[in-house]
């Protein structure tokens, strides 16, 4: 599969969200859209990062940006990670790995030494006619937040 760059058409999908409501890319055709990608709910960076979405919420939203974090969780799981949080964003399944691999946030990853595939932590910015205007890869997930705020000039 092609690796995603700059200026590509943003893969479409349909995935549910906490409510197992479907919820596609094409719903936010004429917005700014950050999708991001992160392996489990609460857990200690998945945490950070969700949460620093959170807080700065409504500054995105002052700003016309959709977020949507996507994750191999189920609804249910993240029915309770926004529920804990007060998570104001919206959250999606990928069970089957498919929006995940279509990105590239699947792939081989390193660990004190041991190779395995997993979720490589990524964002995408996906401008308001569905091509991808930015691509964050191997993100860490304190400080991100701000990196992204700077560049979308929140």
């Amino acid at each position: 599969m092609k690796e995603l760059s700059i200026g590509d058409k943003a893969p479409d999908f349909a995935l549910k969200n906490s409510d197992e409501n479907l919820i596609s890319l094409k719903d936010f055709l004429g917005k700014k859209v950050v999708i991001y990608f992160y392996p489990k709910d609460d857990t200690p960076g998945c945490t950070t990062q969700a949460c620093d979405f959170t807080q700065n919420y409504e500054r995105l939203r002052a700003n016309d940006i959709v977020v949507i974090g996507i994750s191999p969780d189920d609804s249910k799981s993240h029915s309770k990670f926004i529920d804990k949080y007060g998570l104001k964003h919206i959250l999606l399944s990928d069970t089957e790995k498919e929006v995940i691999k279509a990105y590239g946030a699947w792939g081989l990853k390193k660990n004190y030494g041991k190779e395995y595939e997993g979720l490589i932590r990524s964002t995408f910015v996906v401008d308001e006619s569905g091509k991808i205007a930015k691509i964050y890869k191997n993100v860490k997930a304190k400080g991100h937040i701000d990196i992204l705020l700077k560049d979308l000039a929140c």
